[in-house]
């Protein structure tokens, strides 16, 4: 295709932000009915092929031939081409690690050595999550120690068992925990079915199970 026929179609494409393209091809006669709102011209770069530039955009080789006329699929060096724009990629916000105190770490980890002793390590990381979710909600106390010393909400500390301390895979997954964020920050509540079964926690929105414990919202 011409060059001047290309930016004669780029300017009836920019005319709207929404343009609807048919080709029919003549091989089986189905019709091609793409929905464009963005486009933009490509220049074919030296030893560049259809299948080279489709894989770079991420489009199908198909859709770039219907959109150019390329009955052959053979494209030179110089050859400008109509594809999708190529939008960026929103990167996900990484969340900032969490920042204890080494009082913090300790006691969060003797509660997950008393909690989840004989868990799975993944497990531990997920109750200490519970916590510092905890200390971000406002349904919660705002600081490690409050949230575990809250009345009635971890057995360790009714039992006294949160006095005992915590062993090396406690600690390491307080440390994972901090810049780890593997579950949703609503994930506030865990317990285990099968020791309360008739739990209100059972009634909560499930994120996941690990090990014997029900991790909830």
């Amino acid at each position: 295709m011409e060059e001047k026929m290309l930016k004669l179609i780029a300017v009836i494409f920019a005319a709207s932000t929404l343009f609807l393209v048919h080709f029919i091809q003549s091989a089986d006669l189905r019709v091609y009915a793409e929905t464009l709102d963005v486009y933009d011209i490509y220049e074919v770069k030296e030893d560049e092929t259809i299948t080279s530039i489709a894989d770079q955009l991420e489009v199908s080789e198909e859709e770039l031939t219907i959109m150019n006329h390329l009955e052959d699929r053979t494209v030179q060096k110089g050859d400008k081409l109509i594809v999708p724009k190529v939008e960026e990629k929103v990167k996900e916000e990484k969340k900032p690690d969490i920042s204890l105190t080494s009082e913090e770490q300790d006691l969060l980890a003797r509660l997950i050595h008393a909690e989840a002793k004989g868990e799975p390590f993944e497990g531990k990381v997920a109750v200490a999550e519970v916590v510092i979710n905890r200390v971000q909600d406002e349904r919660f106390p705002d600081t490690i120690r409050d949230v575990i010393y809250e009345n009635k909400q971890f057995q360790p500390v009714d039992n006294g068992s949160i006095n005992k301390p915590a062993d090396k895979e406690a600690k390491k997954a307080v440390k994972q925990a901090m810049k780890n964020h593997a579950l949703p920050d609503e994930t506030v509540f865990f317990h285990n079915p099968t020791i309360v079964p008739q739990s209100w926690l059972n009634t909560r929105e499930v994120v996941t199970e690990i090990g014997n414990h029900r991790f909830s919202m």
